[in-house]
């Protein structure tokens, strides 16, 4: 049964990676269903209060991480709220469009659009917010990444020592 639990547990992770490239996938819930199956399946012995206490710190931070990486990328780069939006909408919109180059086509074109149209900025400085749309979105993978990493460390430390 051990296995299983670990393989399931796995299976969990790399979906929740996966999910670090495809916005529509919720990355922070399959990593906390990887936790679950395996104490489900096994056991929650060694998954104490202080393991969840960590562990929900970290879902709550990762849940405003992808906004507040928006924001400062767009921001940073000159970008108002409708390049915000833009860049959301297009991060959400463009994989499914055009299948992995849309994930970063999406929201450069989604921040660009929107400067143009409804903030009436010229092209140069939509450009500006495109490419600020996706540093914060290249940000957010790294930083997010990093996270999941130390999440599942810490699980594999409470689970075996």
């Amino acid at each position: 049964m051990e296995i299983i639990a670990w393989i399931l547990a796995i299976i969990m992770f790399i979906i929740a990676f996966i999910g670090l490239v495809y916005p529509i996938i919720p990355s922070v819930l399959f990593v906390v269903a990887g936790f679950l199956l395996y104490g489900w399946i096994m056991t929650f012995d060694g998954m104490n209060w202080l393991f969840w206490l960590i562990q929900i710190l970290f879902v709550i931070l990762l849940f405003g991480a992808d906004t507040f990486a928006n924001i400062v990328g767009v921001k940073k780069f000159g970008g108002s709220k409708a390049g915000m939006w833009g860049s959301t909408i297009g991060l959400l919109v463009g994989p499914f469009i055009i299948p992995v180059a849309g994930i970063l086509i999406g929201p450069f074109l989604g921040a660009v659009l929107a400067e143009l149209l409804i903030s009436r900025k010229g092209l140069k400085q939509s450009m500006k917010t495109g490419i600020g749309s996706l540093v914060g979105f290249l940000t957010s993978i790294v930083a997010k990444g990093a996270v999941l990493l130390l999440m599942i460390g810490i699980f594999i430390y409470f689970v075996l020592i």
